[in-house]
């Protein structure tokens, strides 16, 4: 049965199906980035949805109902083989930005000596991880851009395991929805799968060929250069795997969940 968008009389697939003829012509020469900045007014919100504009607990019902459905646009639209841009080390940023719901005096200290990663959900292996057995898994290094959706970007050079690998090495189930995060300042987010398998995804351990400062993760951050900045946790704590959609901290206030860049 088609799941229709409440008051429309559409449903999604045939929007979708309508989307995929306007879009297909355009992809080559467009940023997935630029196609989401030109979707929906809030005008086309309300058409589609019936909401009253004067209600903002119907606006807000609408809102979220058509940012889940951009997800799932943005999620068809995602190329798991496509790779971002990739930089010469001249191009690097420095000194590379802070950038946190914190001042840089307020980013957490992590020991490393007392420090395990805990791994749970639905993965084969469940066990926590010291960083010494992160560090001895191969290991890769990018020099990619770093987007924010505040509307700057900068380019950074970082090393470390390339996640698919460690998803495979604890026996992740790579059929589950999502990949969450819980992470040493309190921040939280979660991935979609395709994302976590990505070949540009990586765990971070290093920046600039040295461990991963303080202010930019330590002891490791998740680097997509797929996604925008805010989708990329740092100081990670805790990774699980799951099919239960678990939002973000910012995503909880109303920031597009897939955040693809």
């Amino acid at each position: 049965m088609k799941k229709r968008i409440d008051g429309s009389g559409l449903d999604e697939s045939s929007i979708l199906t309508d989307a995929r003829k306007t879009i297909a012509p355009q992809i080559e020469d467009r940023s997935r980035r630029s196609f989401l900045m030109r979707g929906l007014t809030l005008g086309g919100v309300a058409m589609l949805s019936g909401c009253n504009l004067t209600d903002n607990e119907s606006v807000e019902t609408a809102l979220s109902s058509m940012s889940r459905f951009n997800d799932r646009v943005q999620g068809w639209l995602f190329n798991p083989n496509a790779l971002a841009p990739t930089y010469p080390e001249s191009m690097i940023t420095r000194p590379f930005p802070f950038n946190a719901f914190y001042s840089i005096d307020e980013a957490p200290t992590v020991e490393e000596d007392s420090y395990r990663l805990e791994v749970t959900g639905l993965v084969a292996d469940k066990r926590s991880w010291r960083l010494e057995e992160l560090r001895a898994m191969a290991q890769t290094e990018q020099i990619t851009r770093h987007i924010c959706v505040e509307g700057w970007s900068a380019i950074g050079r970082w090393g470390g395991v390339r996640f698919s690998d460690f998803l495979k090495r604890v026996g992740a189930d790579t059929e589950a929805k999502y990949v969450g995060f819980k992470c040493a300042d309190d921040y939280y987010t979660s991935i979609d799968m395709a994302t976590a398998l990505h070949s540009q995804t990586l765990l971070t351990l290093t920046y600039d060929g040295a461990v991963l400062p303080r202010q930019y993760g330590f002891p490791m951050k998740l680097r997509m250069p797929t996604k925008l900045g805010y989708k990329n946790p740092k100081h990670i704590q805790a990774i699980f795997v799951s099919n239960t959609y678990s939002g973000g901290y910012w995503e909880d206030q109303g920031y597009n969940w897939f955040g693809g860049s």
